[in-house]
């Protein structure tokens, strides 16, 4: 039985291949060879046998050269970042400062700069511009066009493929971007969905993870592809997740039929490369960086002090990390990475420094040089393959940060949606890990 959406489709099917037939009768041209190359390609990357393994392909590729680039110039800056750090403790014990100064200035504040810096700057090098590159190349477009179809299926807008794409860079971008859906009900499902893309924040979690989860499983010399694997499989829960909930919005609270639209794909280009790596340096490398930092260094000191602080011989800190560690445990994860979330709320990039500084009991991060630093504290503080697993997914569904909440309110004017933007993707995190964690749990005792 052909559906309302079907008709329509059919109709505006029928109006463009008579339309093409006219121009064929009356327009008489010389073909254009580069247009020749277009259409062959494009029947190739759009096409529904080949289109989404080659996106996946492309993707793996893209998240390989990213974690195989990284890891040398990461333990590069962070061997110059804290050799800094020793000349700044110096400093300090020269001018005979209160420790609790130095604690909050260079232990907590700097190293968490030096941290995010170093483990950071390296992978948002490399992946940004080549994301750019695929941008300006008219790539990207051709993606939303093979997502298109799918949005629909799920009685969504098929812009929201579009405004998916802008989340990769930012989430507030994308919850901006739903602007260019006209049916304010399929705005409303774009919005409350886009966090499910991991942003810019988000990637170095899913890089650091992937890295981790790699080196769990597999030899050293596989490291990199299964990293790319993990970290392409995590971008992919998160697709996933954005089409469940639009599903469940647009048969729920939000029901109504999809509209539809038509997507002209711009041609192929050479990207102008120079151009194209300042700018994806300027405008997401260092744009992002410097937020990251900004939050990073505020949130490092008052980690310190949450840290150093004791309350009946414990910290503070130790006292809500055990607080939430039950809750914590039953979804596969602790109280130290329940609270690195909740203080991580002004900006993602902070989540894992802060973890990482609360794992410690000396109450400041360790020297931290390379993936593999941060895989042997990991395991000492009781990490698995299960515990990275969640890690990840729950780095993928739980509350937007700040910025995107406050884009949220002002692009909707209520505080309705940003409440369920932020509570729904955290409770269906707690669920897909939990169902996970007793999974496993079941399972393991069998082999």
């Amino acid at each position: 039985m052909r559906t309302e959406n079907d008709i329509k489709d059919s109709i505006v099917k029928t109006l463009y291949a008579k339309a093409e037939t006219i121009v064929q009768k009356a327009v008489k041209a010389p073909s254009d060879p580069k247009e020749t190359w277009t259409h062959r390609i494009d029947d190739i990357v759009t096409s529904r046998v080949f289109g989404f393994p080659l996106m996946i392909a492309l993707l793996c590729a893209v998240f390989w050269l990213t974690i195989a680039g990284a890891n040398v110039p990461s333990e590069f800056l962070a061997k110059i970042l804290f050799t800094i750090e020793d000349h700044l403790t110096a400093f300090f014990t020269f001018m005979n400062s209160p420790p609790w100064l130095h604690g909050v200035l260079v232990l907590g504040m700097y190293r968490g700069l030096a941290w995010v810096v170093s483990v950071m700057l390296p992978p948002m090098a490399i992946f940004f511009p080549i994301f750019t590159l695929l941008e300006d190349l008219g790539y990207l477009p051709r993606v939303a066009f093979n997502l298109d179809h799918m949005f629909q299926r799920v009685g969504a807008h098929g812009k929201q493929a579009l405004t998916m794409a802008m989340g990769f860079g930012c989430n507030a971008a994308g919850v901006i971007a739903a602007r260019i859906i006209d049916s304010p009900r399929e705005q409303l499902v774009a919005i409350v969905t886009n966090n499910f893309v991991p942003c810019n924040g988000r990637f170095p979690i899913l890089i650091t993870m992937g890295t981790i989860i790699a080196s769990l499983t597999v030899q050293s010399a596989y490291g990199s592809i299964m990293g790319a694997v993990v970290v392409l499989a995590g971008v992919l829960i998160g697709i996933i997740a954005a089409f469940f909930v639009s599903w469940g919005l647009t048969n729920t609270i939000l029901k109504g039929e999809p509209s539809l639209f038509t997507l002209e794909l711009p041609p192929y280009r050479i990207p102008q490369v120079g151009k194209v790596i300042a700018r994806s340096f300027l405008d997401r490398t260092i744009f992002v960086l410097v937020r990251a930092i900004i939050v990073a260094a505020p949130a490092g000191a008052i980690t310190w002090i949450l840290a150093n602080i004791e309350i009946n011989q414990l910290s503070i800190i130790t006292h809500l990390s055990t607080t939430l560690d039950p809750f914590g445990k039953a979804i596969g994860l602790d109280g130290v990475i329940l609270l690195a979330f909740i203080l991580g709320l002004p900006a993602n990039e902070i989540v894992i420094p802060i973890m990482l500084m609360s794992y410690l009991s000396a109450g400041s991060m360790l020297e931290l040089e390379s993936f593999e630093a941060i895989r042997g504290l990991l395991l000492s503080n009781g990490w698995t393959w299960l515990t990275a697993v969640n890690f990840m997914i729950f780095s993928l569904l739980h509350f937007p940060c700040g910025t995107t909440l406050l884009t949220i309110h002002k692009e909707t004017g209520r505080w309705k949606w940003t409440v369920i933007s932020a509570l729904l993707p955290t409770a269906l995190g707690i669920i897909v890990c939990f169902i996970l964690t007793r999974i496993s749990r079941l399972l393991l005792p069998l082999f």
